[in-house]
């Protein structure tokens, strides 16, 4: 439901001061800090610096500095090297300090950091969730609330597990009140709809799924998250405990393969199909955009009131990079609605749907 379009940016340290404003804009000034170091850490003689200096076009869809930054909180979280916890933790604010700390770090451990700059960040984040919720109770009053859902970029499928989760929205409540993981952010505006919902069956795929169950690959997916918030931290660890009750239906699949097969599966009567995503479709190629969007109109030009299809996403606005809740669904409301702003990482919603 996105054109494609995407920040783009010739000049390094423009790139890293709009990453570390949006960081500092969203409740993070720690890792601003160590983002606007990497224009230090540059200029050094490091694998590191090479490639940071001659990446090819930088672009939100690379999200280059959340790479490297990764890679330094790794260390931390690891053990390798924890220097740089006195600026996770606010004890060192001065930018100089920082810088030269930063620096330090990418020269000690230029191999290990060099590899992380391979891919994007996988920020499989439970808080974003409540979005995909909302959208859900809102669906229920135009469908039937048996919901069969699929999720593109699942990651460690942290959001496949959604039906297992507690969410506090406004005065909504949905989900089992004795989960571990409690979604409750700030929510503004009326509360979304009340409704009973069932979520019959959900799965996801990713194109390098994390396993949960495997340590190394969770603490991965933890150094991503921004050292600044803790609550999504303990989200992490309340994912990890439920994956090791029940493990997330997660492949490793091409996106627009995926979509392909989830539509191509038979629909049971009185079940609505949901594909989701938060905060992905800005890494994919837009040849995969376009396949994906062409392949779900389609289905939704199919569907029926006994077998209806919706689309519920949580992704950057390229325009404002807000970050916007849409839905669609077939037959009866083709036309995408904007029912809510929200926190990149979930701390708040701002409701305006019905």
């Amino acid at each position: 439901m996105s054109d494609g379009a995407i920040m783009d940016t010739s000049d390094f340290d423009a790139a890293l001061d709009w990453q570390a404003t949006h960081a500092e804009e969203n409740g993070a000034p720690c890792t601003a800090r160590i983002v606007r170091a990497l224009a230090a850490a540059a200029k050094g003689d490091t694998a590191v610096a090479q490639r940071m200096t001659n990446w090819p076009g930088l672009t939100l869809k690379d999200a280059m500095p959340l790479r490297i930054a990764g890679g330094l909180h790794y260390l931390v979280l690891s053990g390798a090297d924890d220097r740089l916890a006195l600026v996770y933790r606010g004890e060192i604010t001065d930018q100089a300090e920082v810088d030269a700390l930063v620096c330090s770090v990418v020269e000690a451990h230029d191999a290990a950091l060099a590899p992380w700059l391979d891919g994007p960040p996988q920020t499989n984040e439970a808080g974003r969730s409540a979005s995909i919720m909302a959208g859900l109770l809102w669906l229920a009053g135009r469908v039937p609330a048996k919901f069969d859902m699929f999720e593109l970029g699942a990651s460690a499928g942290v959001n496949t597990m959604m039906d297992r989760y507690f969410y506090r929205l406004g005065e909504t409540e949905s989900g089992p009140s004795n989960s571990p993981m409690q979604i409750m952010p700030e929510w503004r505006g009326a509360s979304p709809p009340t409704a009973e919902i069932d979520i019959t069956a959900i799965c996801g795929c990713d194109i390098g799924p994390i396993d949960l169950s495997d340590t190394d690959a969770a603490l991965r997916l933890k150094s991503y998250v921004w050292p600044d918030a803790q609550e999504r931290m303990q989200r992490i660890d309340a994912a990890i405990q439920l994956a090791s009750e029940r493990a997330p239906d997660v492949v490793q699949m091409d996106a627009g393969e995926f979509v392909r097969e989830q539509l191509a599966k038979p629909q049971e009567p009185g079940t609505t199909r949901v594909m989701f995503h938060s905060i992905m479709w800005q890494y994919m190629p837009a040849s995969t955009q376009s396949e994906i969007t062409v392949a779900v109109i389609a289905a939704g030009e199919k569907a029926s009131a006994e077998k209806p299809l919706a689309w519920i996403a949580l992704e950057t606005d390229p325009a404002t990079f807000r970050h916007e809740l849409r839905v669609r669904y077939w037959p009866g409301g083709e036309e995408e609605v904007c029912l809510a702003h929200a926190h990149p990482h979930g701390a708040w919603v701002e409701w305006s749907g019905g």
